[in-house]
């Protein structure tokens, strides 16, 4: 019997701050994960394929400028924008990826298309943006992705010393007061990468990731988001989206070693997750965390910073939205 269909999604993970954390800011980050979870529960409950929600929340996601993904994407040392994303179907380990694209609307949707319509599996840059544009997905003017935090936002970095800020990380912030005080949500430091997993009715598991990358990261710079088995995984073991230090998720291959765990080693999905997030990412300083899934509906949401935006929604049941542990 299959289990009842079931997403999560995530935000980006990163050590917000409870202290300085407003009430009304907190309320608009939880409104508008529980909007997109409601989307997607909907489709869920109406028979959808997993890797038609994962792809429709984490488009949703990309569409909110809150989030570091599409609209609302921080800006390079160039002042430009590069985005990456990928889609992946657990039950053939269909994927499609694009990596560096400054001109689509909607990163994932191109993933899809080249997991969909083509032979390939990742395409960057400018082949990417023409492939994309080859199918008729939208494409936008580099100005569709301002706005006005985000340009705020590297203007700042660009006085740090040159260095690269990755979103909501408050030991840097702790050390410069005043952008603390101007930004209540540590915004500079945010994990900013977005995902969704989930299990269909048909217990099929699919995952999505898009990321607008780091703020003030150098050009060409390329994360975990689009590259199979770090930032986004799914077999017919487990679906995983992170979130975090890129170069880490790399080179642990975390999101797949949550599936090789409990497919080599006979793990639970919450202890494969724990054993990536709590020990293997910190032995070489990984900061973040995940979201999974496996084929008979379990959930795991494991971060080892202060807090990751993320939910869960399953068919028939109240949605949940969390900030904080």
């Amino acid at each position: 019997m299959n289990a009842t269909p079931v997403l999560a999604i995530h935000g980006g993970a990163g050590t917000l701050s409870r202290a300085s954390i407003s009430d009304v800011q907190q309320a608009r980050y939880r409104a508008a994960l529980d909007e997109i979870l409601h989307a997607a529960q909907a489709l869920l409950a109406g028979g959808a394929p997993a890797l038609d929600v994962v792809t429709e929340a984490v488009r949703l996601l990309e569409e909110c400028p809150l989030f570091n993904a599409g609209r609302g994407a921080v800006y390079t040392a160039d002042a430009q924008h590069e985005l990456d994303a990928c889609v992946m179907r657990g039950s053939d380990l269909a994927a499609g990826a694009v990596a560096g694209v400054r001109t689509l609307r909607n990163p994932v949707l191109a993933a899809r298309a080249v997991l969909e319509k083509s032979e390939h599996v990742l395409f960057a840059g400018e082949g990417a943006e023409a492939f994309a544009e080859a199918q008729g997905l939208e494409l936008v003017a580099p100005d569709y992705y301002f706005t006005q935090a985000r340009h705020d936002q590297w203007q700042r970095a660009r006085g740090t010393a040159g260095m690269a800020l990755l979103d909501h990380d408050a030991a840097t912030l702790a050390a410069r007061a005043k952008a603390a005080e101007a930004n209540p949500l540590d915004a500079d430091t945010k994990f900013g990468t977005v995902g969704a997993v989930a299990c269909d009715g048909s217990g099929n598991l699919a995952a999505a990731t898009s990321t607008g990358g780091v703020t003030n990261k150098q050009v060409g710079r390329v994360g975990d988001t689009p590259v199979l088995g770090a930032g986004c995984y799914a077999d017919d073991v487990a679906a995983v989206s992170a979130t975090g230090t890129g170069e880490m998720f790399i080179r642990t291959a975390a999101a797949f070693d949550v599936s090789a765990q409990m497919r080599y080693a006979g793990l639970s999905l919450e202890e494969s997750a724990r054993r990536v997030v709590m020990e293997k990412l910190p032995a070489i300083q990984g900061r973040g965390g995940l979201i999974a899934v496996d084929c008979a509906g379990n959930v795991t949401l494991p971060f080892n910073t202060e807090g990751m935006y993320r939910g869960v929604a399953r068919v028939g049941e109240p949605v949940n939205v969390w900030i904080y542990g």
